[in-house]
């Protein structure tokens, strides 16, 4: 039995991956009339699968589709959406250029099903490369700049749960974002304390229990107040793309959609079109 449900996202949206998609079909040269879907109709199918992470083989037979050519529409439409999304430097250009005042940097663990892959911790012992201890949970590690506003600019590959959040800055943020800090400071919270390069983060209570100084106090508070919007930016990503609440296939897939996640949050809010 098929039922219907409300795709809620614009008609401009679907257009505007239906053009990536038909694009992509001339660059390969698909003959006209060969595909089982029109460019807008594989659009709304791999729409409605980030939406509302739907199961692929059950939508896709909805769209007339068999299993094996969901599953490929469904990739290649996360292929061209993703390929859309700027990469650390050109995202740092449009925020100099947009005139941003600062950024904010912030990580999440982006849940996932349990991956066989191990490491060897710092004391030596064997672990899941994927746990992150700090959602006690498998993930993967997403590091993401975002506006004063708490709009997402930029999100970096996924890197396993188990690395720390300041791990993941040095290896895929801060070698460039040093050059842009002098005009554009970086706000951070406590767990990337030591990053340097411009990035500004809370003073940590003192380890001998005195409080500490009613200006560092007062600067932890406007810290905290200015920081905090960039959680509005991981909501923008995972609450309206529901397909990053959970991934069910390989977690470093993760990346792939977080870029095309992120590619249709810059198109809602007009820094696309």
């Amino acid at each position: 039995m098929s039922y219907c449900v409300t795709l809620d996202v614009s008609v401009e949206l679907v257009r505007f991956v239906a053009r990536l998609l038909g694009a992509e079909r001339r660059r390969v040269g698909t003959r006209r009339g060969t595909r089982v879907l029109t460019p807008f109709r594989q659009a709304v199918f791999g729409l409605a699968r980030l939406r509302d992470r739907c199961d692929v083989e059950r939508l896709g037979a909805g769209f007339g589709l068999s299993r094996a050519t969901a599953y490929r529409y469904r990739d290649e439409f996360l292929w061209v959406l993703s390929d859309q999304a700027p990469d650390l430097q050109e995202a740092m250009e449009r925020a100099k250029r947009s005139g941003v005042t600062h950024l904010i940097l912030d990580g999440t663990v982006i849940s996932c099903d349990r991956l066989e892959e191990v490491k060897i911790s710092k004391k030596g012992r064997e672990i899941d490369a994927w746990y992150a201890g700090k959602v006690r949970a498998f993930g993967g590690n997403l590091q993401a700049l975002m506006d004063p506003n708490g709009l997402p600019l930029w999100v970096s590959d996924v890197l396993p749960g188990s690395v720390h959040d300041l791990t993941a800055a040095r290896e895929l943020v801060l070698a460039i974002l040093w050059l842009y800090s002098k005009d554009m400071p970086v706000l951070a919270d406590g767990g990337y304390i030591g990053a340097g390069c411009g990035v500004l983060t809370p003073v940590p209570q003192r380890e001998d229990g005195i409080p500490l100084h009613a200006d560092q106090r007062t600067y932890n508070k406007l810290l905290r107040g200015l920081r905090c919007l960039g959680e509005r930016g991981f909501a923008l990503l995972t609450e309206r793309w529901k397909a990053l609440e959970h991934v069910t296939a390989s977690p470093r897939r993760i990346t792939q959609l977080a870029r095309a996640a992120l590619v249709l949050v810059h198109f809602e809010h007009g820094l696309i079109s």
